[in-house]
């Protein structure tokens, strides 16, 4: 067969955030700070944030729940493009990553828009269903411990509204989840979700290469 998929080298990405990504100078030196930390890689790539605002511009979104906060890059993404009234709910474990996000949160003005419960993201999504936050979210990114994904996925489509929109990120795991020798637990989560997702009749879902891999899924009407 033809090869038909573009290969997205280094040089050829650089060009790609170059002439298409209008990062905001706070994401930008966030950008940078990350990029220097031990864990740094972990952080989504611009041209990634950019879309993830876009989406939250296009579907109009207002209430948004994160889980994997890390440093924030992705939260500062969207929460540039929410109105002044949306709101991000962000989920994670560490205060020391999460205290980067909040100091550039507070530089970019946009900090009044999230509000971060430091706990496993499990027990705050149960707490929100607990609490008949079902069906208020318009939209979701996961993107924290892989083992998990299931239950946060789970949970997201009972907390996300009918016409919302769940992001699973990581979904192409560098590469690993064509590795069939590489039988890891958070390798085998990924590829599980990944064959779920594909066959789950309560979603619309594609994929995109994107990053490290971007999984949209569509909640459709009951």
């Amino acid at each position: 067969m033809p090869e038909r998929v573009l290969q997205m080298t280094d040089p050829l990405h650089d060009y790609l955030v170059d002439v298409a990504v209008r990062e905001h100078p706070v994401l930008s030196a966030l950008r940078d700070e990350t990029a220097a930390m031990p864990m740094g890689i972990m952080q989504i790539s611009p041209d990634q944030g950019q879309f993830m605002a876009m989406l939250v511009r296009l579907t109009g979104a207002r209430r948004i729940l994160e889980v994997g906060t890390f440093t924030g890059y992705s939260s500062l993404s969207m929460a540039l493009a929410l109105p002044d009234d949306g709101t991000i709910h962000a989920c994670d474990v560490s205060d020391e990553y999460t205290a980067v996000a909040r100091r550039h949160w507070a530089e970019a003005g946009i900090a009044h828009k999230i509000t971060l419960t430091l706990a496993p993201a499990t027990e705050t999504l149960r707490g929100f269903l607990d609490d008949g936050m079902a069906g208020s979210f318009d939209l979701m990114f996961i993107d924290a411990d892989k083992a998990n994904y299931d239950a946060y996925y789970e949970h997201g489509l009972e907390l996300v509204r009918a016409g919302g929109v769940i992001l699973v990120d990581n979904v192409l795991w560098g590469g690993s989840v064509i590795d069939h020798a590489d039988q890891d637990d958070d390798t085998a989560a990924i590829r599980a979700l990944n064959d779920k997702l594909k066959h789950d009749e309560r979603v619309d879902v594609t994929m995109l290469s994107i990053g490290d891999g971007l999984t949209l899924a569509h909640k459709r009407a009951s």
